[in-house]
């Protein structure tokens, strides 16, 4: 490419008359013609909102069929896998009043539940008899963020929850956990996992405002059914549930969800199992 040529200097006329010069300095604006205002380009007529972008004929509805339109909004909240239907089972945990969850089934879907949680903008504190159990997923939680912490029995502190910052307690103590040393407060959820009914299981399903259930045995189902008023065939169900499925209940409402993990969930947690 050859080189470019300029004008000799002398040409450039005084230093300060840069109208006479052949080039114009990029922080000045380019002259343009004055226009009558009723012929101004449209761009002119609305500062700081820039160019409009293609025209398009505009979509309008007869008033008749404005009944025909709806917006698909389900429930907010965790998705927790699906139900029979094959639709998207939603689950609350975290609402302005304390609530109070039991799970009975594994560790492996207590923190699936927490890793979901932490994805809807909640923080985890976890008080558990097997913190290095909790480690690797603590660490893989919030990308980096602190949002999951782990307490040893009895060592957890006031969590400090807020509508901006609500917080899922989840209590890993075994068959017979401790009493809960938290208050309960407003937007603070408490999640007790129990591998199996112990001793102290129907007095904390007596006071839980939801359950969730793996696969129980004939003996632990006939006391959930009691305790928590269980249909019949809902009850008949239960010790026979795959390791992705499960049942979550009031006393009086029922529904089965199956689990499905993520490539992400599986790759951190491994497979669905209902015994850790």
């Amino acid at each position: 490419m050859p080189a470019p040529s300029y004008p000799p200097r002398a040409d450039w006329g005084n230093r300060n008359d840069w109208s006479n010069r052949p080039g114009r300095p990029t922080h000045l604006p380019t002259p343009e013609p004055e226009l009558p205002q009723d012929h101004l380009p449209e761009q002119q007529l609305r500062p700081g909102y820039g160019l409009r972008g293609p025209r398009r004929d505009r979509h309008v509805l007869p008033a008749e069929s404005l009944g025909g339109l709806s917006l698909p909004v389900g429930e907010d909240g965790l998705v927790i896998g699906v139900d029979p239907q094959n639709q998207p089972a939603v689950l609350s945990l975290l609402r302005p009043k304390p609530l109070d969850v039991v799970l009975v089934g594994s560790m492996w879907l207590a923190q699936l539940l927490a890793l979901r949680t932490v994805a809807v903008g909640a923080r985890i504190a976890v008080e558990s008899a097997r913190p290095p159990a909790w480690g690797q997923m603590a660490q893989a939680a919030g990308g980096g963020q602190q949002c999951v912490s782990v307490h040893d029995v009895r060592q957890i502190a006031p969590q400090g929850p807020s509508v901006s910052s609500p917080v899922l307690v989840v209590r890993d103590c075994g068959a017979q956990p401790p009493r809960n040393q938290l208050a309960p407060s407003p937007w603070q959820s408490v999640m007790t996992l129990l591998p199996f009914l112990g001793p102290k299981a129907p007095r904390l399903l007596a006071r839980a405002d939801l359950v969730g259930l793996q696969r129980l045995s004939p003996q632990e189902t006939e006391v959930v059914t009691r305790i928590m008023r269980l249909p019949r065939d809902v009850a008949a169900a239960l010790p026979s549930l795959s390791d992705n499925a499960m049942l979550w209940c009031t006393r009086d409402h029922q529904q089965f969800v199956l689990v499905q993990p993520t490539d992400a969930e599986t790759g951190l947690l491994g497979a669905a199992r209902r015994m850790d």
